[in-house]
């Protein structure tokens, strides 16, 4: 499937929440931040509330008061000057305070995220005899030639169990990682973690159409899928609220599809059975359907 039509930046947000679930009460987080007008913004801006608390999880031990966050799709590429682009949104981030240094430039770290580590980039750092550092497996702090506190984050090298929703960004997903993504979603009970989690999941099924099919028919699999997904498929006979506009509309819809559509797959029914399903469920042309499939 083409990068362009999977959501990896939706997916990427919820991720982050996740990961760093353990301090959520501590940290505010604000996506796609414009630093001023458009299109100057970055990915995530996450805020600690107390500067002084420390993040559990290893991806936010370097998280001072204001943290940029720079997430690159699977196909998207993390070179030099995207390096230096990112930290220069860093620096117009502090610039852009309401006063003169409000933003403490000892305060601001900057975290670029990425599934594959990007050998160009680090032949760059060293060619040119900047050091880097491996505190953690799969993330490295660049310690010169930097403004800010710099980490790149590669989740490919994470580890496994630590970090499923990171990890679940990929469209290299194995079967046996597909099975500990839903395992991990069954055991969530937070509503708005199971909504999060949902997120990711979209994102995920969309980028592995490949291990769905390998899984199709898998009985424990498809009940998984289905409890998981239950909300969003019951939303098909639903009829929503007047006041909803369109566009809202549009895009529950849409999210209702692409979850009916996956856990009918799953569940080992052919694209003609799903299909009749879905126009029958929405009223919607053969022609919209297939766009699903």
């Amino acid at each position: 499937m083409e990068d362009v039509k999977v959501q990896w930046h939706a997916g990427f947000v919820s991720a982050m929440d996740l990961e760093l679930a353990q301090n959520r009460s501590d940290l505010e987080y604000h996506k796609e931040y414009n630093l001023n007008t458009k299109p100057l913004e970055v990915d995530l801006l996450v805020i600690k509330k107390d500067s002084g608390i420390q993040i559990t999880n290893e991806i936010g031990k370097l998280f001072r008061g204001h943290n940029i966050v720079e997430y690159k799709s699977p196909l998207d590429h993390l070179d030099i000057d995207s390096f230096y682009k990112t930290g220069a949104f860093a620096g117009l981030y502090k610039a852009y305070g309401k006063t003169v240094d409000e933003r403490k430039a000892e305060d601001i770290t900057v975290s670029m995220i990425r599934e594959r580590k990007p050998a160009g980039l680090f032949e760059y750092f060293k060619g040119h005899g900047i050091k880097v550092t491996n505190p953690y497996k799969g993330i490295y702090y660049v310690m010169d030639a930097v403004l800010f506190p710099t980490q790149l984050i590669v989740t490919k090298e994470l580890d496994e169990e630590g970090h499923v929703w990171l990890k679940a960004l990929s469209g290299r997903m194995q079967k046996q990682q597909m099975r500990k993504l839903l395992e991990k979603i069954e055991k969530l009970d937070a509503r708005f973690d199971r909504e999060l989690a949902d997120s990711v999941l979209q994102v995920s099924i969309s980028a592995n159409k490949q291990v769905i099919e390998e899984l199709r028919g898998d009985e424990h699999m498809c009940q998984a899928l289905l409890e998981i997904m239950e909300p969003e498929i019951n939303k098909i006979k639903e009829t929503l609220k007047e006041e909803v506009t369109k566009e809202v509309t549009i895009q529950e819809r849409q999210k209702g599809i692409r979850s009916a559509v996956v856990a009918l797959r799953v569940c080992g029914q052919g694209d003609t059975t799903i299909k009749r399903a879905i126009m029958e469920a929405y009223g919607i042309p053969e022609s919209e359907v297939e766009e699903y499939l």
